[in-house]
């Protein structure tokens, strides 16, 4: 179909993701460097004759990557297949120092999988064609601008041979949103299995595939059928590398093609580079086909077997499976399952707190205290796990009267992140202790005493006296008091 004849009909947006997830294994897919990097790491010093790709170097297939391919696969609901294999990708590239990468082809590890998630409250089940092993390619450091402006390009084989899975989706997304949405639950499963760090620099990379086609070719479920996605030139978009990145990309080349083609030009089959800096996609050179990459077995890598690693290789409670036991088990509201499932060490130390204690006070303590104090100060459970006696003791404190929910939350919470100190230390030494009731007493005398004006307006009817008079008792008392406590002597002692 003609651009011209294109523009005059609505457009739908078609969208297919290839996602590189480096997978987290101690060494890299096919040799024995590290994949740890260091503080003072120097570029190029990771590295060795295999992943180099220097001549006569062997590579060798790294086991830990194969189970963590296989846990995805089993994670996504997919087909692992009995016997895999590994091709040569053939292209050129600086950052690839064979010019072959080794993949997978036509034999993936995982194939037939799906992962449902909720956009804007509605489920929708996003179908994965494929996921397979492959390695990683080096970095390119662009000196004096991106990759269409820089004065020069420096060349890191240190991330060159990571182990990488490359999650392929079919064209299921009708939007950017939906491929941000997709991205997190992604993520979320893969942090779960154990075998993805997402605060790792470059771990998850996006290529989107993304085309028009008329919008009277969508089916009611949303399916495209084949000869309408054939017709339509597809544009694929590089260098995604974060949730909000693929939808801010994606949303601009949404653009960019409708644009076009209400200007009655065609939309060219090529690949585009994200330049996030400039919020732009820029060509980058037209779009290879299949037949383009040559390739061809890898005859230095024996086929696979793998017929019966997905029943012996086990995956935790997913995400999901646990937000619904929470709400099970817990009785915990929705909103509540889901912060407190947000990641697995978060699920993990709200079961260890809500051992000792009732669910609905853990879940506040977790959900609301710490993990909102964490956030502020940018840091993560993980940063505070091996406190989970500190914690539990605070909270024991609290739920024993020792010390009123406000000063464990405002003074004694802050202080143990903010100087490591241990709850019972913050709290002897700023003589945070919950006043007794003789002391209470006399300060409910005193606020009295001293106010005869708001004494008087709450004889009068007026709401607010009251909270005004507690104000000055927990005032007197250091805020020692418990404030519950204080405004029923207050209404007692007043209706006298």
């Amino acid at each position: 179909m003609t651009a011209q004849a294109l523009s005059q009909r609505d457009l739908a947006t078609v969208i297919g993701l290839e996602v590189h997830v480096q997978l987290e294994t101690d060494t890299k897919i096919f040799c024995g460097c590290s994949t740890e990097p260091a503080d003072d790491e120097e570029p190029n010093s990771r590295t060795c004759p295999v992943c180099l790709g220097l001549p006569g170097a062997l590579p060798v297939l790294n086991e830990g990557a194969v189970e963590a391919a296989v846990k995805v696969g089993k994670a996504l609901d997919a087909d692992v297949a009995e016997h895999t294999r590994f091709h040569r990708k053939n292209y050129y590239y600086p950052d690839l120092p064979k010019n072959f990468q080794i993949t997978q082809y036509d034999a993936p590890i995982c194939a037939d999988g799906s992962l449902e998630l909720s956009v804007e409250g509605e489920r929708r089940e996003i179908d994965i064609e494929r996921a397979h092993l492959e390695e990683d390619p080096g970095s390119l450091q662009h000196a004096g601008g991106g990759i269409d402006t820089a004065d020069y390009t420096l060349v890191d084989y240190n991330r060159a041979g990571t182990p990488l899975m490359e999650i392929v989706t079919e064209p299921d997304f009708r939007s950017p949103q939906e491929t941000r949405a997709f991205l997190a639950k992604l993520e979320e499963v893969l942090e779960y299995l154990g075998v993805f760090d997402s605060t790792r620099d470059g771990s998850l990379r996006v290529d989107a595939n993304i085309s028009l086609v008329p919008a009277d070719e969508v089916g009611e479920d949303g399916s495209i059928g084949l000869d309408a996605l054939e017709a339509a030139n597809r544009t694929e978009v590089k260098n995604i590398s974060s949730h909000k990145g693929a939808e801010q990309a994606l949303a601009y080349e949404v653009t960019r093609q409708k644009n076009a083609v209400q200007r009655g030009r065609a939309v060219e089959q090529e690949t585009r580079h994200w330049d996030e800096s400039r919020g732009i996609t820029v060509s980058m050179r037209s779009k290879e086909e299949e037949k383009d990459y040559r390739y061809f077995r890898e005859a230095d890598l024996p086929p696979l077997e793998v017929a019966d690693w997905k029943e012996r290789i086990a995956i935790p409670e997913l995400p999901d499976a646990r937000r619904e036991r929470f709400r099970e088990e817990y009785g915990l509201d929705a909103e509540s399952a889901s912060k407190l499932t947000s990641t697995k060490e978060v699920a993990d130390f709200f079961e260890d707190v809500a051992e000792a204690f009732d669910p609905d006070l853990a879940a506040t303590w977790v959900a609301d205290n710490l993990l909102g104090e964490l956030n502020y100060r940018d840091m993560a459970v993980t940063d505070v796990d091996d406190r989970l006696d500190e914690f539990t003791r605070l909270i024991e404190l609290v739920a024993e009267g020792e010390i009123t929910t406000k000063n464990a939350e405002e003074v004694v919470l802050r202080q143990m992140l903010d100087e490591g100190d241990d709850p019972d230390s913050i709290i002897e030494a700023a003589g945070l202790g919950t006043a007794d009731d003789d002391e209470v007493a006399v300060a409910v005398e005193e606020a009295i005493g001293e106010n005869p004006d708001a004494v008087e307006d709450y004889h009068a009817g007026e709401g607010g006296a009251i909270n005004f008079l507690v104000g000055q008792v927990m005032q007197k008392t250091g805020g020692s008091a418990d404030p519950g406590d204080v405004n029923g002597m207050l209404r007692e002692r007043l209706d006298e």
